[in-house]
């Protein structure tokens, strides 16, 4: 099996609708990639936080990135669920960041996400990243949209341990939920290690509609 390799990757961005998206969807990838890409520029930016939500958004991050040297966090307050109605100031702001930064790779939602605030942070993340390589991430969720995805990034014992502990702890007002558990996020990396044959049993996947090779 040939496996590509994301050499030179100076700058990446990732976006995730809600405070947490993006540390379920890609955490595990973004440390692999800190740790591979030493000096690898991050750019980290939760669309949704407000109160609680915010702190916890802004310390899980920290927590993610306490490796990096060169990253931005941003925690923006649009109202969580209602993004279709705040369509027209979230485009603008996706549009301002491309104006900032042009990275390597942008993490981001899927557009075939059932969830209206995914859908639409991916749609508008392809618009304005129209030249750049896009790696569409997973949410699990009660609707129950995964689908097949065509890129995978094993992930060690180490990194998903890291991945889920962080998580877990720092979102606290989540853990009263059923679905936001340890095992939620191990039984789904645990999966996508098998389907692509990972060493330790382990990966993140993602959705890739198109690469320039």
């Amino acid at each position: 099996m040939f496996i590509p390799q994301l050499n030179n990757l100076k700058s990446v961005l990732c976006f995730g609708c809600h405070a947490d998206d993006i540390e379920i969807g890609c955490g595990g990838t973004i440390l692999r990639l800190q740790r591979e890409h030493p000096d690898v520029y991050i750019h980290w930016g939760a669309l949704s936080g407000a109160g609680e939500r915010a702190a916890e958004a802004q310390a899980s991050a920290e927590r993610f990135l306490e490796n990096s040297s060169n990253h931005k966090i941003v925690i923006h307050d649009f109202r969580d669920r209602f993004f279709p109605q705040q369509s027209e100031e979230i485009k603008n702001f996706i549009h301002s960041v491309s104006t900032e930064v042009n990275p390597d790779l942008v993490l981001t939602h899927r557009l075939e996400d059932r969830h209206q605030d995914h859908r639409l942070v991916a749609e508008y993340c392809w618009h304005a990243f129209r030249n750049h390589l896009i790696f569409e991430y997973e949410i699990p969720k009660y609707e129950g949209d995964l689908g097949l995805p065509n890129v995978y990034v094993p992930l060690d014992q180490e990194l998903c341990e890291a991945k889920i502990g962080i998580t877990y702890e720092c979102f606290k007002s989540q853990q009263d939920k059923p679905w936001f558990t340890p095992d939620t996020f191990s039984s789904l990396m645990r999966i996508r290690g098998l389907e692509c044959n990972s060493n330790s049993g382990y990966a993140e996947a993602f959705y890739c509609r198109k690469m320039v090779i």
